[in-house]
């Protein structure tokens, strides 16, 4: 924990205000936030006015059968509220982008440079047919383009979908069909660890079985030989050659027309479309972000995740770009071609503001203290993690090693369907105390409820379903072209609960002191003799014993016990595999959390089986611990991985 008396952590930001206004109780999480459920619309009213708007609003929220029509009536477009609205303020001529390919090679987009590669973009984009409500495909890496595809969408209020660039073809032309996209904006490749990945050819595999696509847009970014397909295929470069740099007027947007379709990956079932406004969600994540990381004008903002997620949808393109920031944005493996990648990032862009997942963290926590202690990194003022739970330990090196004991660090639960955050600490709003490992209190508008299988409200201290009670600005407003499925999934889940209950699928538990701790997917949840055991639980347990720097812990199926945990260990650099070790940390476990959760199986491998973005992907480690098929392996990082995994669990075949 980092104890509110040892030291002062409030950010410059809040330590500059006047003390009359930094003790003002509207200032004040808790109080804020008694306010904003209190008085709902009042509240989002107000948050609301930082956006630009052609027309205002009707109605602030009109919530009828599990759908909420936030602004009604409002017109407003996502690509002015991100640049044109910044063209008369200083803000025009700041960076908006520091981009760094994984060569080494770098671009600078001021936010002037930025409106006219957009209006560009756009362009191309009506030249090619694209009108006011027709939908486009990005399948593209970490470059400049890709946010630039993304606006100029936005701007002729064109939905997009932008598909994860680690993808396989089937799960990129799955996503096109069901969008009926007429044009896909690709690239000819991207860099991942001195390697080039041929998107090119994936998506040339992948247009085939989908008849919307008229067009293929290429970026050159790789520069490999690619087939290029006469009267279908068209070069980024030479197309924005030919057509006007002029102004295209933004399209005003009804406040809940479709901003974007997000694609959550599916593996037992079809990926859910989750479908997002225009006005509620720029309103949410504009103020979240001022929230979660108090950001201003001066901040150099890194939020170090792919676009290809509902991260960097929100927090590396949409939400920074509407506070006039300057972000970082990086191609390739964080790691390469060293260790100290991103540290040196940090000190040479000197970022203030980091947010990345804990997987990230893990991974460069393996190499020590020595890659990052190269790098000044005093620039840094706050830190961020996404994705996944926080193990305690990772969250104590993140703040000590990284932000030198004078950082804190903004853990953020939330989720595609959310938009963006919902737990976090807010020192936009107030610095609270931290607890390592816990995403602290609901944000502004989030009413949350930790509930039994019967939708019945625990007590604090009990393990349960994490629910929220009350609609917010960002949620989704249905899955695309499938709201049946949307009220099955997220409101139907607990009928006799006796009010309107949105199931997030993860399992939770709220401390005596208000702090919500996320303990992993309720999927996640072993039933071990009739006790329940977060797997996030067992994990956090095993990394905080000094020779373990990451684990993943699935479910085996026991004919006594119902299931039994069986756990994967990567060791720190220094310790060796052992049966002494392997009896050390049962017995860890067994004093940590108790005997009920002694794992049948502990392995150690060299590395976790994960994807392009860091994830570690558990339904892989599960298949394999019951011997089944892993099913699709395109987005995986390192197949040997699997291959290690395979070795420890069946060292005979």
């Amino acid at each position: 924990m980092v104890p509110s008396d040892e030291k002062d952590n409030t950010p410059e930001s809040l330590k500059a205000l006047p003390t009359d206004e930094r003790i003002s109780p509207i200032n004040r999480l808790q109080d804020t936030w008694k306010h904003s459920i209190e008085r709902p619309e009042e509240f989002w009213e107000r948050e609301a006015r930082q956006l630009h708007w052609f027309r205002s609003w009707d109605t602030v929220l009109d919530w009828e059968d599990h759908h909420a029509t936030w602004f009604k009536g409002g017109t407003l477009n996502a690509s002015y509220n991100c640049l044109d609205r910044h063209l008369d303020t200083p803000v025009r001529n700041k960076v908006a982008f520091f981009w760094e390919g994984e060569p080494g090679d770098k671009r600078v987009y001021t936010y002037q440079q930025l409106y006219k590669e957009v209006n560009k973009f756009a362009n191309i984009l009506k030249l090619r047919g694209i009108q006011k409500g027709d939908a486009v495909a990005l399948y593209m890496p970490m470059i400049p383009e890709l946010p630039i595809a993304m606006l100029a969408c936005s701007r002729i209020g064109a939905p997009f979908t932008q598909v994860y660039s680690g993808f396989s073809r089937e799960s990129l032309a799955e996503r096109m069909r069901h969008l009926e996209a007429k044009v896909l904006v690709t690239s000819d490749g991207l860099w991942r660890r001195g390697k080039i990945v041929d998107l090119k050819g994936i998506a040339d595999s992948a247009v085939g079985s989908c008849p919307s696509i008229q067009s293929v847009i290429v970026v050159k970014r790789t520069g490999h030989d690619v087939d290029m397909e006469a009267g279908r295929d068209l070069w980024y470069h030479e197309e924005l050659a030919s057509v006007d740099s002029g102004h295209v007027e933004p399209a005003q947007m009804k406040s809940e027309n479709i901003l974007y379709v997000l694609y959550t990956s599916g593996t037992t079932a079809k990926p859910k479309g989750v479908q997002v406004s225009t006005g509620g969600y720029l309103t949410f994540v504009t103020s979240t972000l001022k929230w979660s990381f108090d950001v201003d004008e001066r901040d150099v903002w890194w939020c170090a995740a792919d676009i290809g997620w509902v991260t960097g949808h929100s927090y590396i393109v949409f939400g920074p770009l509407i506070h006039g920031l300057s972000s970082v944005m990086y191609e390739g493996a964080p790691e390469y071609p060293d260790p100290g990648r991103v540290w040196r990032m940090i000190e040479d862009y000197s970022v203030t503001k980091f947010y990345t997942s804990p997987t990230l963290i893990r991974h460069l926590m393996k190499f020590g203290d020595d890659f990052p202690n190269q790098y000044d990194l005093s620039s840094l003022s706050i830190l961020g993690t996404v994705g996944e739970p926080i193990n305690p330990d990772v969250w104590r090196w993140y703040y000590r090693v990284i932000g030198k004991e004078r950082c804190p660090v903004s853990d953020t639960y939330w989720q595609t369907e959310t938009g963006g955050f919902m737990i976090a600490p807010a020192p936009g709003i107030e610095l609270q105390p931290l607890k390592p490992g816990s995403a602290c209190h609901p944000l502004p508008g989030i009413d949350p409820l930790i509930v039994d299988e019967d939708g019945q409200p625990v007590e604090d201290g009990v393990k349960g379903y994490l629910t929220i009670r009350k609609p917010w600005p960002g949620m989704l407003m249905t899955l695309y072209k499938d709201d049946a499925r949307y009220q099955e999934y997220y409101w139907d889940r607990y009928p006799g609960a006796g009010q309107d209950l949105f199931y997030t699928g993860d399992y939770a538990v709220r401390d005596r002191d208000g702090y919500y701790w996320l303990l992993g997917r309720s999927d996640d949840v072993l039933k071990v003799t009739g006790h329940r055991l977060g797997t996030i639980e067992l994990e956090d347990c095993l990394v905080s014993h000094p020779a373990v720097v990451e684990a993943a812990v699935v479910g085996k199926k026991d004919e006594i016990k119902g299931e039994v945990p069986v756990c994967f260990v990567v060791l720190k650099v220094g310790h060796e595999r052992s049966q002494e070790l392997i009896d050390e940390l049962k017995q860890h476990i067994r004093n940590t959390i108790g005997p009920i959760a002694s794992p049948s199986d502990i392995y150690f491998v060299p590395n976790m089986p994960k994807t392009r973005s860091g994830k570690i992907m558990r339904r892989v480690i599960k298949s394999l611990t019951d011997g089944e098929s892993v099913g699709d392996l395109t987005t995986l990082e390192d197949p040997d991985a699997v291959n290690e995994i395979i070795k420890v669990v069946y060292p005979k075949k």
